[in-house]
């Protein structure tokens, strides 16, 4: 009898805790898409998650094409997407997408130069030409006449390195090189994905650093932070005012001060190529993208908070990432924007 009695007691305990931890179970928020702010993003969802304990985020950093796949197929909660979605992409999804600019940040063109020192020099067409295929080696006269001091090594190939998933950082990348090279806009274009003319394709900004890493001879397009966590050189460009400028925060915040005070109502905007005497000609925002009818009240109700909080005391995390904070004025619109999330 009494052992009878002491199993329905641990049968009655094992019950009981097992109802309170189904009622205290972590709320799960899934996101997917882009690499390129995978840094600040990894870093905000770990700082929210312990200041607001049973939150978590599984975001899954697979390319900006991956994570409008997965939102428009609705496996997602949140997308991320350093390309805005086209107009097709919107009308095809199955309900209104909003997109949020979360920080902004700058692709560098990398290199691997053995016997090179100093810093390398590159216009937008030169680099275009290299992508192209139209300029080979590394003592082409093109890239000499850019670096006349400069003891660049003969005879050595160009590796060229790309993406080859769909990925944001290519579409920041060609619709740059859609701007200053006319023969790019044609073909290939800009895109998420286009048909490189040459090149070794990586998955990733991570495998785009690896290949450059890896492979004497090398150019590849990667985000500042990539390059710097990995200690990879990268060339100075010459911008839209024709001053050469290096990657920076500043040069990031520069160019989008350009379009900030008239960002587009929906927030889909390029700020690659932009005017400024300081403004760095690869830079752009990233977007987080939502519906703007949430289909779970206690999902759509944190990724409210979460984007007010992303928006204020997650700018804060920016500089330290090399991602430069959100302009005052697209904050303020994208805190007006929040408010049409509809919860159920």
């Amino acid at each position: 009898m009494i052992k009878r009695r002491l199993i329905l007691v641990l049968f009655t305990v094992v019950a009981i805790a097992g109802i309170a931890n189904i009622g205290f179970a972590d709320l799960l928020i899934n996101g997917a898409g882009a690499t390129f702010p995978y840094p600040i993003y990894s870093k905000w969802f770990d700082v929210y998650a312990k200041e607001n304990p049973g939150i978590k985020f599984n975001y899954q950093s697979i390319g900006s094409g991956g994570g409008i796949r997965m939102l428009s197929n609705r496996t997602v909660d949140v997308g991320a997407s350093d390309a805005p979605l086209t107009d097709q992409q919107l009308a095809d999804a199955p309900g209104k997408i909003l997109h949020f600019p979360s920080v902004m940040g700058a692709v560098v063109i990398a290199y691997n130069l053995p016997g090179f020192t100093g810093t390398l020099r590159l216009t937008g067409p030169v680099v275009a030409d290299i992508y192209a295929g139209k300029i080979t080696k590394w003592d082409d006269d093109k890239i000499k006449a850019l670096n006349p001091s400069a003891a660049i090594p003969s005879g050595q190939d160009i590796v060229v390195c790309h993406r080859s998933d769909g990925s944001g950082t290519s579409y920041i990348f060609t619709d740059y090189l859609s701007k200053v090279s006319a023969s790019w806009a044609t073909d290939p274009g800009k895109g998420t994905a286009v048909k490189w003319p040459v090149g070794l394709g990586g998955k990733g900004n991570e495998g785009v650093t690896a290949l450059v890493q890896q492979t004497p001879g090398a150019i590849g397009y990667i985000e500042l932070i990539y390059a710097l966590n990995n200690k990879i050189p990268f060339a100075q460009l010459q911008n839209k005012a024709g001053n050469w400028v290096d990657a920076s925060l500043d040069g990031v915040t520069a160019a989008a001060a350009s379009s900030a005070g008239n960002m587009a109502p929906d927030f889909r905007v390029s700020i690659t190529d932009a005017p400024g005497p300081n403004a760095y000609p690869i830079s752009s925002f990233t977007w987080l993208l939502v519906y703007q009818k949430q289909t779970n009240k206690d999902v759509g109700d944190q990724i409210k908070k979460f984007l007010g909080w992303a928006l204020t005391e997650g700018q804060k995390e920016a500089p330290d990432l090399k991602y430069a904070p959100l302009p005052a004025e697209v904050v303020q619109k994208e805190t007006a924007q929040i408010q049409q999330i509809q919860v159920p």
